[in-house]
């Protein structure tokens, strides 16, 4: 979550509008909320929290402020991976290497629409992993759970314990799995968990 101080605005462009035509934003005002402005994404919407008190031009200059900061955060956070299927491939290299003594080499991974009820699928009989495109903008850290995951299928196809001992190498797991969980309930897409082909 973005948060910022409220300082004065005079002499500030006030004129600041969303970015992103696609993003919607939501902004709740509160008498209990006296300095500061936050914000966060849900979904496809930015929700602001402002002061109750707050100006319309106020209002309007800090959602602009604020969906720059988040942007830049999301940005941050964003994985190499995610600008191609040959840096997918280069990132399950390197996870492999540091979590599954490269044992576990993919022969293609590639992102592809977004799945119904899953994050990912991999076939071990011709060393493939697929991702959804849904993950094209989370976490870096989440990005290479799910990586890690589709991994450990190809030492081992089942969620058994083995496969997952191989899971939890990587120290996100548990983190990463909530992270997944909100993020389906949020948007209301009923995916729960990984899954194998």
């Amino acid at each position: 979550m973005a948060n910022a101080r409220v300082p004065s605005l005079r002499n500030r462009d006030n004129t600041g509008q969303s970015t992103n035509p696609q993003l919607k934003v939501e902004v709740r005002r509160s008498a209990r909320r006296r300095r500061t402005v936050s914000a966060y994404r849900d979904g496809d919407t930015l929700v602001v929290l402002i002061p109750a008190s707050m100006s319309r031009a106020e209002e309007k200059h800090w959602v602009a402020e604020m969906e720059r900061k988040l942007q830049r955060t999301e940005t941050k956070r964003a994985s190499p991976a995610r600008e191609s299927d040959a840096a997918l491939l280069a990132r399950c290299a390197q996870l492999s290497a540091r979590y599954l003594d490269r044992q576990a080499l993919p022969a293609s991974v590639r992102w592809v629409p977004p799945m119904r009820t899953r994050w990912a699928s991999c076939t071990p009989v011709d060393r493939t992993i697929r991702v959804s495109d849904r993950l094209q903008n989370v976490p870096a850290w989440v990005l290479d759970y799910v990586l890690v995951h589709e991994l450990a299928h190809l030492r081992v196809t089942a969620h058994n314990a083995e496969f997952w001992e191989l899971v939890r190498r990587y120290p996100k797991t548990e983190r990463a799995i909530g992270y997944l969980e909100g993020l389906s309930a949020a948007a209301g897409w009923g995916i729960s968990e990984l899954d194998d082909d």
